[in-house]
């Protein structure tokens, strides 16, 4: 039985779900602004091999506000972005990332779980398919919560 794992290509800014070498499900996302790299405070998306460490949010309403991982008990509306325009919004589901490279996204300063590096959800306005984020993984929040139920905790993440 072939393994399922998750390819980030930053390039493409696609996230696909492989099972084996066979494409079961592609979307747009959007990776880091600042481009690539693993060190602290860079807001840039980390590369190699990674693991998905944790799942949160399951049961969640679709567009429920987390702030550090967990629910706020908001919503996300047009008129809550209106009052708090400068907050980075992760919504509905996050995929919380750990490295497993030591030296380059695990350990010291590129370690991408202390680096709190996601797949979350995102307000439907936030353009897809272009950099964007401070270095997490946004996604759609349908896509995401097709995406969710597929993975597992453990699950292999190359971003490349």
């Amino acid at each position: 039985m072939p393994v399922c794992r998750l390819r980030i290509d930053i390039d493409t800014q696609r996230l696909c779900l492989l099972e084996g070498e066979r494409l079961c499900l592609d979307y747009p996302v959007s990776t880091a602004r600042n481009g690539v790299g693993e060190c602290f405070g860079s807001e840039c998306t980390p590369r190699g091999r990674h693991r998905i460490v944790l799942k949160i949010g399951d049961g969640c309403a679709e567009n429920t506000v987390f702030v550090g991982r967990r629910p706020t008990g908001e919503r996300y509306t047009p008129s809550l972005a209106a009052r708090f325009p400068d907050r980075d919004w992760i919504l509905t589901r996050i995929l919380w990332l750990g490295g497993c490279e030591p030296g380059r996204n695990r350990g010291g300063e590129c370690d991408t779980r202390r680096r709190f590096i996601y797949i979350h959800g995102s307000p439907d306005s936030v353009e897809m398919g272009v950099p964007g984020s401070h270095g997490c993984i946004r996604m759609r929040n349908a896509d995401l919560l097709e995406l969710f139920p597929r993975v597992q905790r453990g699950m292999r993440v190359d971003i490349v």
